[in-house]
């Protein structure tokens, strides 16, 4: 599989995409507005902790505090390491470590069966108490950062795990000659104390570029102390890297053919980055010097399109309608024009394993996650069903974020979950509908007249004596409101023995209104409203 890495800068956007044989899989948006968290390390304060949810919440220096699940912190894990003691470090790494994320995600992969009753454990931590605590989910609608207090600091090799011993090595890492190799290797570098993750990129590399990354890792992380020792209050103590920093670091390896960029000074960075730490892969490195947008080059604007469209087409007819809600994400299969005449079930079947392999590319392609739920077309055929699911999972082995996969129900719905650290990358290009708030609905004209004349009815059974007022609405509502010769505005006039004026106003939406007081010169709705 031919994989790139193509980076367009235009102002203060940078756009990331990872192609797979020259179709987009992946695309990455960093703007000043919408910058990455992930990685990030705060010193913070326990603000709250609620045993009943099994979770604290952390005053980090943000609008709203972090949510930190009594699973995440440290002390719950000493259960956990006992067993590991007597498995003589066979641990592995997880792909969710892969992508620098804290090591506790590794760790949850094998977790320690105990009776039900016995899952809620009780922590030591209290209101008020000083911590050390690093982001895992960025905000997602209402919701705060999610963070853990396993400190993970991610390297071009190398994952250092400040609060943990462990030595782990990537499952990509297949052969058991170089995983003895590398768990040598790094234990004969690593301080005591420290713990750490090698990475796939890691295989067959020399020391010295181990010894380079644990010494900048471990550098990190002392400024990352001295910064605790000396806040008072909740602050950010360590930044990760910038958004194409960090696919260069994670997802630079040798399955990628080449990196291509059209900003001359990313170009020079990354080459000097890759330099130090892959100076074999520093040819790979490409500027992209040409008039015509990169972008158009290699047919990604294009293929942006698709991810911002509600309906995708298939290639023989069929689509997909993708919903995004806040609670999940429902995807609907659908044959349009798919051979009609050809036999049910194999039509059915046909488009759904078309379906299948598009929507796991969508849902990598916007970063959907959280509870995903599709609906295929209906198959009566078990064998059939166990083909769709089959080809689901085979598609998401692409995916480096965690997910499980369900089988289909019998009404051909499938269930999928997928971690989810940050929102979906449609909200890098798009903003809520001002007008509907993003429901994609506005109330009808006819509605907005009905809660208008029941504002009336309420100011004159409330006692609102005067006879002349003002009426401001939206000039779409105004132009309703005054169309023809006996016109609603009239009729408003005659059933309640007003004389209403109308205004038209373009900052108010189109289901607001007021009414003024002509006599008190004075907004007047607020005091009648339901």
């Amino acid at each position: 599989m031919k994989k790139e890495i193509l980076i367009n800068s235009v102002g203060n956007e940078i756009r990331i995409a990872i192609t797979e044989d020259a179709r987009l899989a992946e695309l990455f948006v960093e703007t000043p507005e919408k910058e990455r968290m992930v990685g990030d390390i705060y010193f913070g304060k326990v603000a709250k902790v609620m045993p009943g949810i099994q979770a604290a919440f952390i005053d980090i220096g943000l609008q709203q505090d972090a949510f930190l699940h009594f699973s995440d912190i440290s002390d719950v894990q000493d259960e956990y390491n006992a067993m590991l003691d007597d498995e003589d470090d066979e641990e592995d790494s997880d792909e969710s470590s892969e992508n620098g994320k804290p090591a506790i995600a590794v760790k949850k992969a094998k977790p320690v069966q105990r009776p039900r009753e016995e899952k809620r454990r009780n922590v030591t931590i209290t209101k008020g108490q000083e911590i050390i605590v690093q982001v895992t989910k960025e905000p997602v609608a209402k919701k705060g950062v999610r963070v853990t207090s396993q400190v993970s600091l991610p390297g071009r090799f190398l994952v250092l795990l400040p609060f943990d011993g462990k030595v782990g090595i990537s499952k990509k890492i297949s052969s058991f000659k170089e995983r003895r190799r590398l768990r040598r290797l790094v234990r004969s570098i690593l301080p005591a104390g420290f713990g750490v993750i090698v990475r796939t990129n890691a295989e067959n590399q020399d020391e010295k570029l181990f010894l380079n990354d644990l010494e900048s890792l471990l550098a990190s992380w002392r400024e990352i102390e001295k910064s605790a020792k000396e806040e008072k209050q909740a602050s950010l103590i360590y930044k990760d890297m910038a958004t194409t920093s960090s696919v260069i670091r994670d997802l630079f390896s040798e399955q990628v053919e080449r990196v291509v960029t059209d900003d001359k000074k990313m170009f020079k960075e990354i080459k000097s980055y890759v330099k130090v730490f892959s100076p074999e892969m520093a040819d790979r490195v490409e500027f992209y010097g040409k008039r015509e947008p990169i972008f158009d080059t290699f047919g990604i604007e294009k293929e942006i399109a698709t991810l911002l469209a509600r309906k995708v087409w298939l290639k023989h007819g069929g689509y997909i309608i993708v919903e995004q809600t806040e609670a999940m994400v429902v995807i609907d299969v659908n044959s349009g024009r798919y051979a009609a005449s050809k036999e049910q079930e194999e039509n059915s079947l046909r488009t759904n394993l078309e379906a299948a392999r598009e929507i796991s590319r969508q849902i990598r392609l916007r970063d959907l996650g959280g509870i995903i739920v599709i609906d295929f077309i209906d198959m009566l055929d078990d064998r059939n069903k166990k083909k769709v699911y089959d080809e689901m999972k085979k598609e998401f082995k692409r995916d480096r974020s965690k997910h499980t996969i369900l089988p289909l129900t019998d009404f051909c719905i499938m269930q999928i979950t997928r971690q989810r650290a940050r929102q979906s990358v449609i909200h890098s290009f798009m903003e809520p509908c001002p007008v509907c708030g993003g429901s994609g609905m506005i109330q009808s004209k006819t509605t907005i007249m009905s809660n208008i004349e029941r504002w009336l009815r309420r100011y004159r059974s409330e006692g609102g004596g005067e006879f002349r007022l003002h009426l401001r609405v939206n000039p779409s509502m105004a132009e309703y409101m005054t169309e023809g010769f006996f016109n609603r505005k009239w009729q408003m006039r005659v059933n309640f023995l007003k004389w209403i004026t109308i205004e038209e106003d373009k900052a108010l939406q189109i289901d607001d209104f007021h009414f003024v007081s002509v006599k008190q010169d004075k907004d007047i709705t607020p005091e009648f409203a339901n």
